[in-house]
């Protein structure tokens, strides 16, 4: 603060300010903001996301974390589109931790996850710049003495045309401090947008070519040593015993770390704290859930699935779905792991009074909360350095790394990074739960007029984020069932919770729409052949009262030939669906070997997600998620003996490889609409649409994913 004095209008501004925060759901009366000096030389920061200095330089301070989706771009092209900036002339910084600053308008804490960036800030960062706007033409208009409206703004500068004079922002950035900002700011007029629903290339790019990039795993601070940890084999375990005398004895191993439920070793060196930790001869208490398997949990599942749940919706299938004509089945999913290509990681460095973070994580407010619980200090003297993420998934919405790692370096004098081995996250982590659908519909005269669907599985949001979860309903464990894109007569949707045994649940690319999307779809399927028609002409009739549903299906068919001609035991099936606030359908295309082994060879989608903001990042994020849903669908699974994990890195966890890669087509439906969220709702639609194309190549119906070769083979058999 310049003056220890406020001046009236000061404090005016401060007031106005706060008012036109409401719209964001944040409060922007920090000190950064409300007491900024409004000299001619000062920095122009009208809100806790704009900043342009003097030389006309422009910075968004981006509230949201960059983990591959393109986030980084899409909201500083809602930023320059509103502001008449050129998006290569936008500068981006990472927010620092604060909820009442940056929190994500859609779950009130800062967080990335859930597709909800784009479908957040879609209004608040638009407002946020033609706020900034209005308020740097008041000041040209001020300064020229002329109306307001007679100026317009261009390329980072306000111009009054009928003088033909013209200041850039940089010069005006004193004087629009001084400025009122606006209590309901102009929206541009989409039909003269220039950057929204254009291509662009990602702002984030040439750092990561030029290898100037800064992911979690590349933070260096003076002094720093590297530690490896590890965790007990089963969940819930404890150190029981160690003898670590070889691992003294090696070059570079400066400290060996145990604590109840962890081993680390601090090296100089990544390399010397592997070879300390593989040295150590560690003996484990395995505690209650060493007798736990994946048989365990499915049968575990199965009980579950007896249990009547809590009612999500209810317009009168119940009392129908008896008696002839009711068909069933149930569909499963297994245990899955993130496996994010840049190894989990966090450096911490721990000093009277302060702890210093450096890490790649989805949730910022989270992480400084939990590593000041576990420094012992307050949140204010934890400072959070947030980086590029090196893929999410789902995984760094958890701090159990943070935690670890602050634990770690409050026994080591100095500055520790802590890097987990693939085999240490894959062999131990947080996982997608597994899940089970319980599926009903009753036909009359070849449609259904009824339609049940029980959802089981854990409450995530439950243990993330109390608040969003009333105790009855998980919201996103029935996204995808409580709402499709089909008008079925009368339907009956439950959830019932279900937490299982011997490992913690997480969130996972699509979280609830995985199961329900390919339980729906699957079973779409399974009633259109029972009552004989083709899966496309039977949507069609349940679609009713969805044109944009109808859009993608009829797009996504035709592109993919839907009823062309294929070679023998090859298959098309569909996924449509509505989840995210996006509808998209996938069509797969798949051959299926004698052997029960089946190629993935095309795969179109249609895409619908409201306004495209930058259609080449949704082509980019659908063909992403296509890959990763591939990657659950022909080879995912954790599996559990007495307790352990058998899979370990990616030769028994397997990704997809460039030879498996079927030819990909994505095709964005173009709209006025809101936009809706786009980093998962490819990944959803795979499961669904390449099990329907295995039943149209076979008459086998698969219900527990991954794809499994052996029963495809002995169905054919038989």
């Amino acid at each position: 603060m310049a003056d220890a004095v406020l001046s009236r209008r000061q404090i005016l501004r401060t007031g106005a300010l706060g008012g036109a925060a409401l719209f964001l759901g944040v409060n922007l009366r920090s000190a950064d903001v409300a007491l900024a000096a409004p000299g001619d030389n000062a920095t122009f920061k009208p809100d806790a996301f704009i900043r342009i200095a003097s030389d006309g330089r422009a910075t968004l301070i981006m509230p949201q974390t960059e983990m591959g989706q393109g986030i980084y771009t899409g909201l500083a092209m809602l930023i320059a589109e509103e502001l008449d900036l050129p998006l290569d002339g936008v500068v981006l910084e990472a927010a620092p931790a604060s909820d009442k600053l940056y929190g994500n308008p859609i779950f009130k804490v800062q967080a990335t996850g859930g597709s909800t960036s784009m479908m957040g800030y879609w209004m608040p960062m638009r407002k946020v710049g033609a706020s900034a706007r209005a308020m740097l033409v008041a000041a040209a208009a001020r300064r020229w003495r002329v109306d307001p409206q007679s100026c317009r703004t261009e390329a980072g500068a306000v111009l009054h045309d009928p003088s033909g004079r013209s200041l850039t922002y940089g010069a005006l950035a004193g004087a629009a401090m001084r400025e009122t900002p606006p209590t309901e700011p102009v929206l541009k007029d989409p039909s003269k947008f220039r950057l929204i629903g254009h291509s662009h290339r990602r702002l984030d790019t040439p750092e990561k070519t030029n290898g100037r990039a800064r992911y979690g795993i590349d933070a260096m601070p003076a002094g720093v040593r590297f530690a490896t940890l590890a965790s007990p084999p089963v969940y819930g375990g404890k150190v029981l015993a160690i003898d670590d005398s070889q691992a003294k004895s090696l070059p570079g191993v400066r400290q060996i770390i145990v604590l109840d439920d962890l081993v680390a070793v601090v090296g100089d060196t990544s390399w010397a704290a592997m070879r300390g930790l593989a040295a150590i001869d560690i003996r484990w208490d395995d505690g209650a859930f060493a007798n736990v398997s994946t048989e365990t949990l499915y049968n575990d599942l199965e009980q579950a699935g007896r249990s009547e749940g809590a009612i999500v919706v209810d317009t009168g299938a119940r009392d129908s779905l008896i008696g002839d004509g009711v068909i069933s089945a149930r569909y499963e999913l297994p245990l899955l792991a993130h496996a994010p290509m840049e190894p989990m990681n966090c450096t911490v460095h721990i000093t009277p009074g302060h702890c210093e973070v450096w890490v790649g994580t989805q949730v910022m407010t989270m992480t400084q909360r939990a590593a000041a619980e576990e420094a012992g200090l307050t949140p204010e003297q934890v400072t959070v350095h947030n980086h590029l993420i090196g893929g999410g998934f789902g995984r760094r919405l958890e701090v159990d790394g943070i935690r670890k790692a602050v634990r770690i370096a409050r026994l080591v004098d100095g500055p520790v990074k802590v890097v987990w081995t693939r085999e240490e996250d894959i062999g131990k982590a947080p996982y997608r739960s597994v899940y089970g659908a319980w599926m009903k519909a009753k036909l009359e005269n070849g449609k259904p007029v009824a339609w049940s669907h029980k959802a089981v599985g854990p409450t995530v949001v439950g243990r993330w984020l109390p608040p969003a979860f009333n105790g009855k309903i998980d919201n996103d464990a029935v996204d995808g069932a409580a709402e499709t894109p089909y008008d079925f007569p009368s339907s009956f949707v439950t959830w019932v919770r279900h937490e299982p045994r011997g490992v913690q649940t997480a969130f996972w690319r699509g979280v609830g729409p995985n199961l329900n999307i390919f339980a729906t779809e699957s079973f779409v399927d399974r009633v259109a052949h029972e009552a004989k028609q083709d899966p496309l002409a039977f949507r069609r009739v349940l679609i009713g009262k969805h044109p944009r549903a109808r859009a993608v299906l009829d797009i996504a068919t035709e592109k993919a030939g839907w009823g062309g001609a294929l070679p023998p035991r090859s298959g098309r099936g569909i996924s449509l669906q509505f989840a995210f606030g996006t509808y998209l359908c996938t069509v797969a295309e798949v051959i299926v070997a004698d052997d029960g082994a089946v190629s993935v060879t095309r795969m179109t989608t249609a895409v619908d997600c409201g306004t495209p903001v930058n259609p080449d990042g949704i082509i980019s994020q659908i063909q992403g998620g296509l890959v990763f849903g591939l990657s659950a669908a022909l080879h995912g699974r954790i599996t559990l003996v007495a307790g352990r994990v058998q899979q370990s890195n990616f030769h028994d966890y397997r990704v997809m490889r460039m030879d498996e890669m079927p030819r990909i087509e994505v095709h964005v439906v173009r709209n006025a609409e809101a936009p809706g969220g786009i980093g998962e709702p490819g990944t959803v639609s795979v499961q669904g649409a390449v099990c329907n194309a295995i039943y149209a190549a076979t008459g086998v119906q698969l219900m527990r994913m991954p794809i499994d070769q052996a029963l495809i083979a002995k169905d054919l058999q038989a």
